[in-house]
């Protein structure tokens, strides 16, 4: 057997073949290059689905996947799937506060939120209210351009009467929790049954701002499906745990102490609804988010699991979208007439339909409703908080969070 050696490279043809040459080595080089940073930016850019700007978070075994998220500022999607056995929901928390959300995400499915987030340091949750959060670190964007902010002056009068309207509507609550409460320590069953819709109304009006303060949210109207233990988990208090000795149990038992702190939970909220600081976006803001939460949970089934009184649920949540929108209103009809149409014209659609529900006697039970009649109110609510959305760019407020 002869001995073989390798021969040595060619030389580089000479003329325009040397051209030639240099120019496919230097595409081969170019193309290793690129290997190499895009598996470098794979390492770097932990939970971006590949081949997609989008950031993947997977919910399971009491921790989201990855648990760390870097981000830079602006517009980013995420997906969230959801591989435990419970409808759970995902939120981006900036202390207390709710910057973005997304509902009842059922097991083995997923849902997609695209937001705008400002350079920081956010928690995010990881199914149930009880687990560990995660953490999501938005890093400044690149070109370091600062985002033109609004003029501030047009919207100087709809904030202030937001504003009103926040504090007339904490009052209400907080007195209709008070009678709430009394109902049922003076043992009137029927009476408590009565009052517990009325107590559920203003709270749903505050939903665009008390929505995002998740500290008492989460007392005040926590689902027991996002709790380990559900309803008998020490976490399920305020509105559902009434709800449910009332409805489900037809029982007062053990009611007292929870009422007592469901009133002093609605106090805290009016006290702090009271300072809270509003920027024009967080109008528009608000209202879209709280109509998606709304969307989400009307298709996956509701949130008065034993009253069945959802859709008087929707019919609160969407006035309080709705006096938004008549604040806009003198701003969006000179500066953005077009998308403010679109509000308007979604805002009538949705009242129509759910209008056309309601019988002699009120709402049916939520759950006489078939599934196409709960995905169109859903689907409307989407459409609708899209429109905000789009109102919210078109009014140049579409801030940090929009």
């Amino acid at each position: 057997m002869t001995d073989q050696h390798p021969s040595p490279p060619p030389s580089p043809p000479a003329g325009s073949n040397r051209v030639l040459w240099w120019g496919a080595a230097g595409s081969g080089l170019l193309m290793l290059a690129g290997l190499g940073a895009f598996a470098y930016a794979s390492q770097v850019a932990a939970g971006r689905s590949a081949g997609a700007d989008i950031v993947t978070v997977t919910l399971a075994d009491k921790v989201c996947q990855p648990n760390e998220i870097r981000v830079p500022a602006g517009a980013t999607s995420f997906r969230i799937v959801n591989q435990t056995d419970r409808a759970v929901e995902w939120e981006i928390l900036d202390g207390v506060m709710v910057v973005e959300e997304r509902e009842n995400i059922a097991p083995g499915l997923s849902q997609t939120l695209t937001t705008r987030l400002k350079p920081g340091t956010y928690a995010i949750t990881c199914g149930l209210l009880s687990n560990p959060r995660g953490q999501l670190v938005v890093t400044p964007a690149s070109d370091n351009a600062a985002p033109e902010r609004p003029a501030l002056l047009a919207f100087v009068g709809p904030l202030a009467e937001y504003q009103v309207y926040l504090a007339l509507e904490a009052r209400d609550f907080t007195r209709k929790a008070e009678a709430l409460g009394e109902a049922i320590r003076a043992g009137d069953l029927a009476k408590a049954k009565a009052l517990y819709g009325e107590a559920r109304a203003p709270y749903l009006h505050l939903a665009p701002v008390a929505g995002r303060m998740a500290d008492l949210a989460n007392t005040i109207d926590p689902l027991a499906t996002y709790l380990e233990k559900r309803e008998a988990d020490p976490a399920f208090t305020g509105f559902h745990r009434i709800e449910y000795g009332l409805f489900a149990r037809s029982s007062l038992d053990g009611l007292a102490p929870v009422a007592q702190k469901f009133e002093a939970d609605a106090e805290t909220l009016r006290a702090r609804l009271r300072t809270v600081k509003l920027a024009p976006d967080d109008l528009a803001n608000g209202a879209a988010r709280s109509l998606r939460a709304l969307a989400d949970t009307t298709a996956g089934g509701g949130t008065e699991l034993y009253a069945r009184t959802d859709l008087a649920d929707f019919e609160a949540v969407l006035a309080g979208a709705a006096k938004i929108a008549t604040l806009l209103k003198p701003v969006a009809e000179e500066a953005a007439p077009q998308p403010f149409a679109s509000v308007d014209a979604r805002l009538s659609a949705l009242r129509a339909r759910l209008a056309a529900l309601e019988g002699p006697s009120g709402f049916p039970a939520f759950d006489t409703l078939g599934a196409a009649q709960r995905e169109a109110l859903a689907s409307d609510a989407r459409a609708l908080a899209e429109s905000f959305d789009q109102l919210n760019t078109a009014l140049g407020t579409a801030g940090d969070n929009a």
